[in-house]
C-alpha cells in the first residue's frame, strides 16, 4: 500500500524565499554563542515549517542551508554539555533545549519536504533526485532527538517510532533503502537509508540507560561507526531485537522461541565481531583508530568500558540480573552524594546519632523492589537535579539502624514521567574510619593529615582485600594508607580502583600489616 502525505499550497511570503536574503540571515547568526545561534536556527526552521507556497526544491534548499549552518554550533554545544557534568541546571536546560529543539524542527522540515515530494507538489520533480538523501537526513534528525532524550533518561516520544516506520516503509516501496548515498557533502562518508534506520533502532537496544552521558556519546558514535554491519531481516534468525512497522513502539528484545510474523528483526550481526576487534585495538594503543570518530576526546578506560558494555548487550545473551527482585513498598531517607554522606558519617558517629530527620539534604524515596545486591526506587519529581548514573547515595530503610551505601546504575522514566532508578548496594552497613598516608622516613611527617573514609566490608575477601570509599582527590592508587578503626590501626596497600565518580573513589586495598 502506497504511503500518501498531503501538502499545503499558497503564495510565498517568507524571508527565506529569497536566496540572497536567506544567505544574509545565516551570515548574521551569532558566531560566538553556539546556543543562541542554534536557538535562532530552530526558530527559522519552525517558521519555514509553518510557511506555505514554497516549491519543494526551494524548501529543501532552505532546510539544507540552515542545517549546514548549525553543524559547528551543534558540535560545540554537545562538547559543552558532556564536559561539564556539574553545570548549573539553568545552563544544562538551555543547552539541552537548544539541541533538542533544533533536531526536532529539522526533522519536521525534512519530513515536510518528503511529504510534498511524494504528493507531487510543485518542484517535486527536482527534489525527487535527492529524495534518498532527504529521507536519510530525516532519519538522522530523528535519531538525534532519540539520543538527546536518552541523555536525560527520558521516555522516547511515540512520534519518533511512527516517523521512523513511515520513512523506512517509503524507502522500501521506492526501492531506495539500500542505495548508497551522500547524506551530506564530502568529506562525510556515504550511507544508506537502511543504515540510518538501524542507527536509530540500535540505540535503545544498547541499554544506554545504564551509562553516563559521556559514555552514551561514545556508545552513540560506536553505533554509527558499525551501522553498515548491523543485520536487518524479515526473519528472526541471527537477530536479537524486533520492530513493528505497523504498530510502531520501542524495539523489543527477542524471547527464544517466540518469534512473530510481520515484524522486522535486527541485531548487531557482523558488527559484534568487529566490535571485539576494535576493543582489542583500543586496549593495545593509546587512542582509537583514525576512522573511529567519537566526536570528542575520552579516557581510554572509559572507551573500553563502553565497548565492552555494547558487546554484552549486542550479544545473544545479555547480562542477567544477579538475583531475583522482590516487590516491596517502603519509604526511606536517601542522602545524596559523597559529600553529604561523609558529612553524616563521622568516625565518632554512633547508631543513635544517625538521625536523618533533621538533615536538610536527606530525601525520601519509595523503594519498590529489592534483591540481595540492589533495589529499585521511585525518585520524587522535585528532587532530580543531582540524580545521574554513577551517583553515590546513602540509604536507610525503616527497620535498619545503619546507613547503607549504593550507586545509581540505571535511570528510566515511565509513562507518568516518574523517574525510576536501579541501585547497586555496595554495603548495607557503612563503617566510617579515619585514614592517612602511612608514615615513612622519607615523608618527614608531611601531608599525614587524617581524613574520613568509608569501609565497605569488615572481613577481608579471599584475596585479603577490603573495599574503601574515599573523597575525590585523596587517592592516587600508589600511596600506602593507615586506617584507624575502633582504636586499632591497619596498614592498607592499594591494589586497584574499582570505580570513580565526580566526588569519590571506590578502591580495593590489601591489609598488609596490623599494629596494636
Amino acid at each position: 500500500m502506497a504511503i500518501k502525505w498531503l501538502s499545503g499550497s499558497g503564495g510565498v511570503d517568507h524571508p527565506l524565499a529569497n536566496p540572497v536574503q536567506a544567505r544574509q540571515i545565516v551570515a548574521e547568526l551569532p558566531s560566538r554563542d553556539a546556543t543562541k545561534a542554534l536557538e535562532e536556527i530552530a526558530e527559522w526552521l519552525e517558521s519555514l515549517n509553518g510557511a506555505e507556497g514554497f516549491k519543494v526544491d526551494r524548501r529543501y534548499e532552505c532546510v539544507d542551508l540552515l542545517d549546514g549552518a548549525a553543524r559547528r554550533h551543534q558540535r560545540e554545544i554537545t562538547q559543552e554539555y558532556l564536559s561539564t557534568p556539574r553545570v548549573q541546571k539553568f545552563q544544562e536546560n538551555r543547552l539541552w533545549n537548544a539541541q533538542f529543539g533544533f533536531c526536532k524542527e529539522l526533522g519536521e522540515a525534512y519530513v515536510r519536504c518528503i511529504k510534498e515530494c511524494v504528493s507531487g507538489s510543485e518542484g517535486a520533480s527536482a527534489a525527487e533526485k535527492v529524495l534518498p538523501a532527504i529521507v536519510a537526513r530525516a532519519m538522522r534528525a530523528l535519531a538525534m532527538q532519540l539520543k538527546w532524550m536518552l541523555l536525560r533518561y527520558g521516555l522516547v516520544e511515540r512520534r519518533i517510532w511512527t516517523h521512523l516506520a513511515l520513512l523506512y516503509r517509503l524507502a522500501e516501496e521506492k526501492g531506495m533503502s539500500e542505495q548508497a548515498i551522500a547524506v551530506y557533502p564530502s568529506p562525510h562518508p556515504r550511507s544508506t537509508v537502511k543504515s540510518e534506520f538501524l542507527k536509530a533502532l540500535m540505540l535503545p537496544a544498547s541499554s544506554l540507560d545504564g551509562l553516563t552521558p559521556p559514555k552514551q556519546q561514545i556508545a552513540e558514535r560506536t553505533v554509527a561507526h558499525f551501522a553498515e554491519s548491523f543485520l536487518l531481516s524479515a526473519e528472526a534468525g541471527g537477530c536479537t531485537h524486533s520492530f513493528d512497522l505497523a504498530t510502531p513502539r520501542p524495539p523489543t528484545r527477542l524471547v527464544p522461541g517466540f518469534a512473530q510474523t510481520g515484524l522486522l528483526y535486527f541485531g548487531a550481526g557482523e558488527a559484534l565481531a568487529r566490535l571485539d576487534k576494535m576493543t582489542e585495538q583500543v586496549a593495545a594503543r593509546d587512542g582509537v583508530p583514525h576512522d573511529f570518530n567519537l566526536g570528542g576526546s575520552f579516557p581510554k578506560d572509559e572507551i573500553i568500558a563502553v565497548l565492552r558494555h555494547l558487546a554484552r548487550y549486542w550479544s545473544d545473551s545479555p547480562p542477567a540480573r544477579g538475583s531475583e527482585r522482590r516487590p516491596t513498598a517502603a519509604r526511606g531517607p536517601v542522602v545524596p552524594g559523597a559529600d553529604q554522606i561523609f558529612a553524616v558519617l563521622e568516625p565518632s558517629a554512633t547508631v543513635s546519632t544517625l538521625d536523618f530527620s533533621r538533615n536538610q539534604t536527606a530525601e525520601s524515596w519509595i523503594v519498590e523492589n529489592v534483591s540481595d545486591s540492589g533495589c529499585g526506587a521511585i525518585v520524587p519529581p522535585q528532587r532530580i537535579d543531582w540524580v545521574r548514573v554513577g551517583a553515590l547515595i546513602g540509604m536507610k530503610n525503616e527497620i535498619s539502624e545503619y546507613l547503607g551505601i549504593g550507586l545509581i546504575r540505571r535511570i528510566t522514566r515511565d509513562a507518568h514521567q516518574q523517574r525510576r532508578v536501579g541501585i547497586q548496594v555496595l554495603t548495607k552497613t557503612a563503617i566510617p574510619v579515619t585514614i592517612s598516608k602511612a608514615s615513612t622516613m622519607s615523608s618527614l611527617n608531611f601531608d599525614l593529615r587524617e581524613e574520613v573514609a568509608i569501609l565497605l566490608n569488615v572481613k577481608p575477601d579471599e584475596r585479603g582485600e577490603v573495599g574503601l570509599l574515599l573523597r575525590e582527590g585523596l587517592f592516587n592508587g600508589r600511596d600506602i594508607l593507615e586506617m584507624t578503626l575502633q582504636r586499632r590501626n591497619y596498614r592498607l596497600e592499594p591494589t586497584r580502583i574499582v570505580e570513580s565518580g565526580d566526588d569519590f573513589y571506590w578502591a580495593r586495598f590489601k591489609v598488609t600489616e596490623q599494629s596494636e
